[in-house]
């Protein structure tokens, strides 16, 4: 089967689906490790990871797609949704990153209405008016088509245009065969409640953001009719601790400080060492003469 494929049958199951986020070779690696079955390529962890900086539209498309690259390497069985933000410009943009994505083995892909390129503020969502987010939607659905790569289509638009535009958006990219549905900020659980209704029928899906008073729990989030979620705070926030922590601890020269880490040898299993030398010692080389 192939990822998308794969994707739908779990979508087909009866559970939730946790979706941990990932920005490299090592969180896909970790991730699967642990179990997971799908995991989000976050764009904010990829800013994050690779600029050391906000997610607010500066990675490119060949920045974004090298991770997705490093991460699918390193985990192929991983089910991945790439997180496309805008496309990385118009409809035909939006057609190329699509197209990339699925015959790299994207299990999915997310195309969201914001404005690109974004004000120079880092408050506020502006988004695209409603015809132009449906030719973005109808675009990345027919270049989905030749790969099957699932399309998750986003609005951020409750924000600044209301409720009940970005419902009218949902259904509108419903009506053009968006495979996964996302409504963007909504304010309280009766939003969340119609974002679902509106998806009519189709998963979807939402953050989950550990800690927060607004979102819901997984169990919660599957009441309400979500069948997908990612954790993007859960992964990117501990690291971040944890790395301040340590260098904290080098500066006072007081390792014992620094956060629990793990032992050399569970370093190496994970980074694959084992793995490594059993293929490595199917092809080394005869030196005896034999």
């Amino acid at each position: 089967m192939t990822p998308p494929d794969r994707l739908r049958a779990l979508l087909a199951e009866p559970d939730f689906v946790p979706m941990p986020a990932v920005w490299d070779g090592l969180t896909a690696r970790m991730t699967a490790g642990a179990g997971f079955r799908t995991a989000f390529l976050s764009g904010s962890c990829v800013s994050a990871s690779r600029l050391g900086g906000p997610d607010l539209d500066l990675l490119s498309f060949a920045e974004m797609f090298d991770s997705f690259s490093l991460a699918r390497a390193a985990a192929p069985d991983l089910l991945l949704l790439a997180d496309c933000d805008h496309g990385y410009g118009n409809v035909m943009n939006v057609q190329r990153t699509v197209r990339a994505y699925g015959l790299a083995g994207a299990a999915a892909v997310l195309i969201e209405d914001k404005v690109t390129p974004r004000a120079l503020t880092s408050a506020g969502k502006p988004t695209i008016s409603r015809d132009d987010a449906r030719m973005k939607v109808r675009a990345a659905v027919e270049a989905a088509k030749e790969s099957g790569v699932l399309v998750l289509a986003r609005t951020d638009c409750r924000p600044s245009l209301g409720i009940d535009e970005a419902v009218a958006r949902i259904e509108m990219y419903v009506e053009e065969g968006a495979d996964i549905l996302f409504l963007d900020s909504p304010a309280d659980r009766e939003e969340m409640k119609r974002a679902t209704a509106a998806a009519a029928g189709r998963p979807s899906f939402i953050v989950l953001s550990p800690g927060s008073e607004r979102a819901p729990t997984r169990s919660e989030a599957a009441e309400l009719g979500f069948k997908i979620g990612t954790y993007p705070a859960a992964t990117l926030s501990p690291v971040v601790g944890a790395i301040a922590q340590g260098l904290a601890a080098i500066e006072n020269e007081d390792l014992a400080a620094a956060p629990a880490s793990v032992l050399p040898r569970e370093l190496f299993r994970t980074l694959g060492y084992d793995d490594y030398e059993a293929t490595a010692s199917r092809f080394v080389a005869d030196v005896t003469g034999d």
